[in-house]
């Protein structure tokens, strides 16, 4: 598969040093099982049909809905969970137009402002978004407020939605009361962003499993190993095993709560510096982190299903 880039458009310069998303990626051993989703995917732009918002914190290379899809089909999936990109803000015009491209092959999950109407929001269900992302990272512009979260969990519950949180592990403790206490489900980016540099059987990881088998509405994605990793993707003779200190804390997850776990390429990779990953070898992890195929339908078919496309679980 080859994909050609094209340069940010609609007038605006990438970040100094962004890294684009692999044009090539390699075709994965690993053939996912039918129904399959990418929990965890991305559009950017083209900024020249979908501007960027005024408050962004990056400017990425256009990556279309068009150029997912392509990815989609390579890597041998069915569907994707498109995220709204902190780039475009709370404006959700690129992910509604990548849904209807999808031909019902994709869901989202929005960014929502707490005086977001109730039209707006039956729009965006129409269009099929099923949750809301809040991102409590300064870096990514102002950390969401739990006020807002509240004000707009009671907009969305009639809906059957869930909420994202992207948050760090050092994060955690300071949020784990509130997010015990919400009655919506509750889905954790990355497993929370441990440090894979402690050891997976340690206190603070530990801890982490613990929240989750105390709050049976909280789930979590075992994605990003590019983001996670300490040391990184195969060397170039290839031996080396490539992320291997994030597979030992993805696996933990994915035997321990099997019915609660995500899988997702987080194509097309924003704000990554030290190596853009190559999604071939991130689908080829997949047996590595859920090693039977049991786990490996849940992962990736079962539960996506029922967050996404309820209608077919309970068919």
């Amino acid at each position: 598969m080859t994909v050609a880039h094209g340069d940010t458009s609609g007038g605006y310069e990438k970040t100094p040093g962004w890294l684009d998303w692999l044009a090539s990626p390699s075709s994965p051993s690993y053939r996912p099982p039918a129904g399959a989703v990418d929990a965890h995917s991305h559009v950017f732009g083209p900024g020249e049909a979908f501007p960027f918002a005024p408050e962004r914190t990056y400017t990425p290379c256009d990556a279309s809905a068009d150029e997912l899809f392509a990815l989609r089909d390579h890597l041998g999936f069915e569907r994707n969970v498109i995220v709204q990109a902190t780039c475009h803000g709370a404006d959700n015009r690129a992910l509604v137009d990548a849904l209807g491209r999808s031909g019902g092959r994709a869901r989202g999950v929005a960014t929502v402002r707490s005086d977001v109407t109730d039209a707006e929001l039956a729009a965006l269900h129409a269009a099929g978004v099923r949750g809301v992302r809040f991102t409590f990272l300064s870096r990514l512009g102002s950390p969401a407020r739990t006020e807002d979260v509240d004000r707009i969990i009671r907009r969305i519950r009639p809906l059957g939605w869930h909420i994202v949180v992207y948050l760090e592990a050092r994060d955690l403790p300071a949020l784990t009361g509130y997010l015990a206490g919400l009655d919506v489900p509750v889905i954790i980016d990355h497993m929370g962003r441990p440090d894979v540099s402690k050891d997976p059987d340690g206190e603070e990881f530990s801890a982490f499993l613990r929240f989750l088998s105390d709050n049976p509405h909280v789930w979590t994605k075992v994605s990003c190993p590019e983001r996670l990793t300490i040391t990184g993707p195969p060397a170039r003779d290839g031996e080396s095993a490539p992320y291997a200190d994030v597979i030992p804390f993805a696996r933990r997850v994915v035997e321990a709560f099997s019915d609660r776990v995500l899988w997702g390429t987080d194509w097309p990779h924003p704000n990554l510096i030290s190596h853009m990953p190559d999604d071939g070898a991130l689908v080829d992890l997949i047996p590595q982190i859920a090693p039977t195929a049991t786990l490996r339908q849940r992962l990736l078919v079962d539960n996506p299903r029922r967050l996404y496309w309820p209608e077919e679980a309970s068919s």
